[in-house]
């Protein structure tokens, strides 16, 4: 299959034509591959403080499962490493797929499985946390990890997810995500995904999501880390009475690209959906939305709404929003909406006319702008530490203490 092109639609306005794969290899797995390292056991050990109430945890090293702590998780429901070769297990919600897709079919090392049987409610989250950066097979070249992960709920149950995408603190890397979610009939699915990678990686991810009817499938994706951070969730309303709720941040500096494409895809009638992305750039950063709301014919009564706010915070950075529709029934109501922008200036007056100094007040007026999103997220055990990572990236946008920005 060929590489994604700049010339595709969903590929416009990035630098995909740069990626190199033969710049790139797959990591070491097995008896001889390397240990996670102390940074890694670090970070895992923080992320297990910041959740301290759990159901699960299943921690990866590339992609291979390492660890599955079950904690307090119900008996009947199935945490865990699934081998690619296993029947079932994949490809049932992200069918088909571009190149990128088979190279996660291809060099996936396990799939973690989240299975949570009819009826079953989790009251905690389950955290899975995937480290990337272990060496390569060849180390003239940089490493390359293509996690896996599907999360299905049957009738009428309810759970929670958290997964973080961590590590190449250091160096070139390359890691392509593949996550698959199914909220069964009357389910109730929440997820939220966090990337956090090191400076110089690639992050592609590709998320496909369904509900069946009368269930409610609720997601929240941060992109912070990575040189190009790509997110493209497909959310499908697949049985009458579905709703989907999709929320996404994102906030650049440096040179970084961030990259989000969504789909909210109304296959079912009296369906709903509503999406709302936020992001920020600073320095030299780009940001990418593009998104398309899908009613197909017999889906009546849809109601989908997409809203994408940007803050541009210097000069060099830059953001393009793409909102679409595309309506195929008469009896809908769908709307979309956009806005690129600096801070407010009325509100910068307010707060520096009180005492507050310049770079302290758009530092306040950022975090409150990312504040109402992530107070918004499905798992509200993660808020904390979305907020601890969110601050420390808006630090290093503003340049907060050195005087060079505001």
């Amino acid at each position: 299959m060929p590489l994604p092109s700049e010339k595709e639609e969903v590929w416009r306005y990035t630098p995909i034509d740069a990626l190199d794969l033969d710049a790139y290899a797959p990591a070491v797995l097995g008896p001889a591959a390397p240990a996670a390292g102390p940074l890694a056991e670090a970070f895992v050990a923080g992320l297990a403080s910041d959740l301290p109430v759990r159901a699960a945890m299943v921690t990866t090293l590339d992609g291979a499962v390492r660890s599955v702590d079950r904690g307090r998780l119900d008996d009947r429901v199935v945490v865990g490493a699934v081998s690619a070769a296993s029947e079932g297990a994949l490809g049932q919600v992200l069918t088909g797929g571009d190149a990128l897709v088979r190279l996660n079919d291809a060099f996936h090392p396990d799939a973690v499985v989240v299975d949570v049987p009819a009826g079953v409610v989790v009251e905690d989250p389950i955290v899975v946390v995937h480290w990337c950066g272990a060496a390569p097979e060849t180390g003239a070249v940089a490493p390359a990890s293509f996690p896996r992960t599907v999360v299905r709920l049957g009738r009428g149950a309810s759970a929670g997810v958290v997964e973080v995408v961590a590590g190449m603190p250091e160096g070139r890397g390359l890691v392509v995500p593949v996550v698959e979610l199914r909220a069964g009939e009357g389910a109730r699915l929440s997820y939220v995904g966090l990337q956090v990678l090191g400076p110089s990686a690639w992050h592609i991810a590709r998320m496909a999501a369904a509900s069946d009817r009368d269930a409610t499938l609720r997601t929240f994706t941060v992109g912070l880390g990575g040189a190009y951070d790509r997110s493209r969730t497909d959310a499908v309303a697949a049985g009458p009475g579905a709703t989907t709720e999709l929320r996404s941040a994102y906030l650049g500096t440096g040179e970084q690209v961030h990259d989000v494409r969504t789909l909210q895809d109304h296959a079912a009638p009296h369906t709903t959906s509503d999406l709302l992305c936020k992001g920020a750039v600073a320095g030299s950063s780009r940001s990418v939305y593009s998104g398309l709301i899908r009613v197909r014919r017999g889906a009546v009564r849809t109601e989908a709404f997409q809203t994408n706010n940007n803050l541009v915070l210097d000069p060099n950075a830059h953001a393009d929003s793409v909102p679409n529709l595309d309506i195929e029934e008469n009896d809908v109501r769908c709307s979309h909406a956009s806005t690129v922008g600096p801070v407010d200036e009325d509100q910068r007056y307010y707060l520096e006319s009180r005492g507050v100094p310049p770079e302290r007040a758009e530092q306040l007026i950022v975090l409150g702008f990312f504040d109402d999103i992530v107070q918004r997220s499905p798992v509200p055990a993660s808020v904390g530490r979305l907020q601890r990572e969110v601050g420390i990236r808006l630090t290093e946008a503003l340049h907060v203490g050195d005087g060079s920005h505001g």
